[in-house]
C-alpha cells in the first residue's frame, strides 16, 4: 500500500463512526521502489491530498521518520523540485507490504498482506 492511497483510506462505514480518518499505519514490512520521478502529475496530485495527514503517516513509518515535509504546502514548495522528488518518493516509493491500519475512533485493524489493505467490514459492523 503505497502512502498515496492510505491518504484516501477511511473507515467511516463501520457502524458508530462518524469520520474514520485518517488511519493510523502499524507496518511490519516497508519496502522501497523506484518509480519514475514526474514533477507535473506530483504538483498537481498535491491539490488533491490531505497534507497534514501525509506528515503525519511518514511518521508512523520507520522508513520515513528522517524524511523532512514542510509544515505546509506553499507556492515555494510546489515549485522546489528537490521538495517534489521527496513528496515523490513518500507517496510512490514507500510501500507497507505488510502490516495493518487502525481505526481511530474503535480501534478496528485492517491487515495489509502484500501490499493490499483489506477493508472488509464484518455483517455486525455494517
Amino acid at each position: 500500500m503505497k502512502i498515496l492511497t492510505h491518504n484516501m483510506l477511511t473507515s467511516n462505514i463501520i457502524k458508530s463512526v462518524k469520520d474514520g480518518y485518517p488511519l493510523k499505519i502499524a507496518a511490519t514490512e516497508v519496502q522501497e521502489v523506484d518509480v519514475d520521478f514526474n514533477p507535473e502529475f506530483i504538483q498537481r496530485l498535491l491539490a488533491k491530498l490531505n497534507w497534514s495527514v501525509i506528515c503525519e503517516a511518514i511518521t508512523q513509518l520507520d522508513a520515513t521518520k528522517d524524511i523532512e515535509l514542510p509544515e505546509n504546502l506553499t507556492d515555494e514548495v510546489k515549485e522546489d523540485e528537490d521538495m517534489l522528488r521527496k513528496i515523490h518518493h513518500v507517496l510512490l516509493e514507500v510501500e507497507v507490504i505488510e502490516g495493518k491500519l487502525i481505526c481511530p475512533e474503535t480501534g478496528r485493524e485492517f491487515p495489509i498482506n502484500k501490499g493490499i489493505p483489506n477493508m472488509l467490514l464484518n455483517d455486525e459492523e455494517v
